[in-house]
């Protein structure tokens, strides 16, 4: 289930060009090794765009949970698979704007197990990016729990709960921010939330329509 795919190298340059989207996924436990063959699982997922991957987790503040790290090297987490996910017309230029304008879309304090987690963002933009979402059984286990809400326990239901890794991270803009977990130097290493105080308002966006 998601098993690697090539079909995502390095793109030309130049108008037209067409830059390589991939979908990393990471695995929450070691319990999807058993999951997975019932269709389910408790994962992570990132998108890779430039050379970088981006992805959203909680944090107790109104400001961005957007943050980008190196590919595969998620701390806190078990790669799984690449699965390639189509292409953007967007070079790294303009995509940094759009990244920035994104990440204020998702606050940390937004964040959600449920119905806002980090695969609804890979998703919205793998959509955004190529027209196309991420595969289903990454986030079956959320909309599962969507649909049996009534029957989870109130503190799932209200608040933002997944165990992410998401603490004392460096915004672009230098400011902070601390979750109220406590985790490894090694997991903060080259984790950084974006801030839409960097966007540049002469970046021109151009999104794939849904």
């Amino acid at each position: 289930m998601g098993g690697a795919v090539s079909g995502g190298g390095a793109a030309a340059e130049g108008p037209g060009a067409a830059y390589p989207v991939v979908l990393n996924v990471y695995d929450l436990t070691p319990l999807n090794n058993y999951l997975h063959w019932c269709g389910l699982g408790i994962f992570h997922s990132a998108v890779v765009v430039h050379g970088s991957e981006f992805s959203f987790g909680a944090h107790d503040h109104p400001t961005s949970g957007v943050f980008e790290v190196e590919p595969k090297c998620c701390p806190g987490f078990m790669y799984r698979c690449s699965i390639f996910i189509g292409y953007t017309s967007l070079n790294p230029l303009e995509f940094q704007g759009f990244i920035q304008r994104m990440a204020s879309e998702y606050n940390g304090d937004t964040y959600h197990l449920i119905s806002k987690n980090c695969n609804h963002f890979t998703d919205d933009l793998s959509i955004r990016l190529t027209g196309k979402p991420i595969p289903g059984w990454v986030n079956r286990l959320a909309k599962l729990g969507a649909f049996c809400n009534c029957l989870l326990p109130e503190s799932m239901r209200l608040e933002s709960t997944e165990t992410k890794h998401l603490a004392d991270c460096r915004f672009s803009d230098d400011s902070h921010t601390s979750s109220n977990e406590h985790f490894e130097d090694d997991d903060l290493e080259d984790k950084h939330l974006l801030s839409q105080s960097s966007v540049s308002e002469d970046v021109i966006v151009k999104e794939v329509h849904r």
